[in-house]
């Protein structure tokens, strides 16, 4: 079983969430219809509804109810583009997934308003599934997002924090929904509160991973396959994993921070790239992933059905070895 199996398993599921998401993207502003179509066209590995279509298989379920998991995983995934529109506008980033992003074609107060109408869409398609098991996680969960954004604005060119505050960061920002995309897709699903607390738990070791991993990608990717510049991050003054790391070297670690400051120019970046790049920066963030991704496995053992096992174990696979 490949990742690709996997995908096909859920192809028809996946097209009703496709559905779903242009079903909400319409507005009667033109600006808003074309950004949020803009954002649905380019795409994406859409991994949070497949997250959440695969745990709502825990236990067997109605049409209705594969109709409620559809919708949770259709409003995760409209939480997730409002997120992407507010980094760009805050990163001044022109790329997303190798397309024109929204602030580029629309501009910045455009992309901001974009971004409140999906959260508003998210927010109004949630309201439809009658539960408030899944209504309180998701607002908590809205919430916690923002601090993470706040928290990494606070942060740019900041060398005195910790790789602690990095990790509750990215645990904001990135495993939170993941979490989220797993537990509740469980809870709509049918599954017992001991499927939804373990894969909540699964979520949160995967989400962190794919963040880390993320992180390393944005130096040893390429615009062409990660679909914008490489060093974007470090460019725009956000301090990931591997640069923190790289800061510690005894050799190269002053050098790194003197380069790394705001307005810094392209010869400073490129410079303090190939620090990070031949430091152990990435070898360490490497193995902090994979510790997490092995925390994962082991967590999902404790899933009550073997096959959503073996294809949650697909995805987690993927997440490791992924070049995008």
């Amino acid at each position: 079983m490949d990742f690709n199996s996997v995908y096909q398993n859920y192809y028809a599921e996946l097209d009703q969430v496709e559905h779903i998401l242009h079903e909400r993207a319409v507005s009667r502003h033109k600006i808003l219809s074309a950004a949020n179509n803009q954002l649905i066209d380019a795409g994406g590995k859409r991994l949070r509804p497949l997250f959440a279509l695969i745990c709502g298989t825990v236990s067997r379920r109605s049409e209705a109810t594969s109709l409620r998991v559809a919708k949770v995983a259709a409003a995760l995934e409209l939480t997730h583009m409002a997120t992407l529109v507010h980094d760009d506008v805050i990163d001044g980033a022109d790329l997303r997934r190798g397309k024109p992003t929204v602030r580029s074609e629309h501009g910045n107060l455009a992309a901001m308003y974009t971004g409140d109408f999906l959260f508003g869409r998210a927010i109004q398609l949630l309201a439809e599934v009658d539960d408030e098991r899944v209504h309180q996680p998701m607002a908590l969960g809205m919430v916690r997002l923002c601090q993470g954004e706040v928290e990494q604005i606070r942060d740019f060119f900041n060398w005195d924090q910790s790789i602690r505050t990095y990790l509750r960061r990215i645990e904001r920002k990135t495993a939170l929904l993941i979490a989220l995309s797993c537990s509740l897709g469980a809870r709509v699903g049918g599954a017992s509160d001991v499927d939804v607390n373990v894969l909540r738990l699964f979520g949160h070791y995967t989400g962190m991973a794919f963040q880390i991993i993320d992180d390393l990608l944005d130096f040893t990717g390429s615009v062409q396959v990660v679909g914008k510049p490489v060093g974007g991050d470090l460019r725009q003054g956000n301090i990931t994993l591997p640069a923190l790391i790289a800061a510690q070297n005894n050799r190269t670690g002053e050098r790194l921070r003197q380069l790394v400051q705001a307005g810094m120019p392209n010869d400073a970046a490129d410079e303090a790239i190939r620090l990070i790049t031949e430091s152990d920066g990435l070898s360490v963030a490497r193995t902090f992933a994979e510790k997490y991704l092995k925390k994962a496995l082991s967590v999902l053992r404790r899933v009550s059905e073997s096959r959503v096992q073996q294809e949650l174990g697909v995805l987690t696979r993927f997440v490791a070895e992924r070049a995008f």
